[in-house]
């Protein structure tokens, strides 16, 4: 059924939380080679036009490979600061009323960046964003689970004189092969240090991960998990507890997770009672920001402008935000509606 013109409306108008945002995954073809000029660094694509077409990726390993490539730019505060501000105004022109973005600080210290240029950078974007359109915003540090347990800690380690300026802790990278389990002890430091935990999982990996999530990293979300249908206990659990899922429709369908968005499972996880959020996930690469991903379920699924409205009502709810600015919210959400 084709999309009305008041579900678009709806969908352009709607005040929006974004919880799963990796902001290196912003990082547009434009700005990658207007860094790398500014740096001096070499990139593998002659031009823009090159890179962008080289965004075709058969799962998720693909799409590491090159966005990893990608952040070779980022070398002074001012890059992360330029590459948030950017997120900042798509957001904002998106509605985005607030954000909860990723950060890999392993990304960058590896590359000898010291940590307090990757987040003084893109915490000053943040805060500026607040004050030119009252967006608020949080930064969840994001472990590789790729390296070791030990480079993990270091990490965490390094970030503890910055705890004020992050929220939580998650888990990103190549999920096969590195099981949540490999970090327990680690999450556990975290939450330690009043980090709260989500993490990558049920991607491509299978619901078990999704479970030693729950169980031994005791995150509050799950990022992605859209094969939790897969292990009908499993549903069961997070439907009860009602654990947000933050769901990235074009991302899962461009790492091949889906074949089409018709396949996605975003209805169906609405339908089952799940706390399912809508979200960008690497938006540069991916093809779309926050309303993107919005019209492209909205075109291809069974959803209307009331599970329109659910999907950013279960976004509110899964913030880290104060009750006080979580019911400020839902008051907009609704009265957008």
């Amino acid at each position: 059924m084709p999309r009305t013109p008041a579900l678009t409306e709806l969908v352009r108008r709607i005040p929006k939380v974004e919880l799963h945002m990796h902001i290196e995954g912003s990082l547009e073809p434009e700005l990658v080679f207007r860094l790398a000029a500014k740096n001096g660094v070499k990139l593998a694509h002659p031009s823009v036009e090159a890179l962008r077409s080289a965004y075709s990726f058969h799962n998720l390993q693909s799409f590491l490979d090159i966005y990893y490539a990608g952040t070779s730019v980022l070398l002074e505060e001012q890059d992360f600061y330029d590459m948030t501000a950017a997120y900042c105004e798509r957001a904002a022109a998106d509605k985005v009323v607030h954000t909860e973005i990723f950060f890999d600080p392993q990304s960058h210290t590896s590359r000898g960046v010291p940590m307090e240029v990757v987040i003084g950078g893109i915490r000053r974007a943040l805060d500026d964003a607040r004050a030119k359109h009252g967006m608020t915003s949080e930064m969840i540090l994001c472990f590789l689970r790729h390296l070791s347990e030990e480079d993990a800690f270091a990490t965490l380690t390094a970030a503890s004189p910055f705890r004020k300026q992050l929220v939580g802790v998650g888990l990103d990278s190549s999920e096969v092969g590195h099981p949540p389990s490999k970090f327990e002890r680690v999450f556990a430091a975290a939450r330690e240090l009043g980090l709260r935990p989500v993490a990558h999982v049920g991607e491509d990996g299978p619901p078990a991960y999704i479970r030693e999530a729950l169980d031994l990293l005791r995150v509050e979300r799950i990022d992605h998990g859209v094969r939790c249908l897969e292990d009908d206990a499993l549903t069961d659990e997070l439907v009860r507890r009602q654990i947000p899922l933050t769901v990235c429709p074009q991302s899962n369908v461009k790492l091949c997770v889906v074949k089409t968005m018709a396949e996605h499972n975003l209805a169906r996880l609405l339908e089952r009672g799940l706390c399912a959020t809508v979200n960008s996930d690497d938006p540069a690469y991916f093809g779309g920001y926050m309303t993107d991903n919005f019209l492209a379920v909205c075109d291809a699924l069974p959803i209307g402008a009331a599970q329109v409205v659910t999907l950013c009502e279960n976004a509110v709810r899964a913030s880290f935000l104060p009750e006080d600015r979580k019911s400020e919210l839902l008051a907009q959400v609704r009265a957008a509606a």
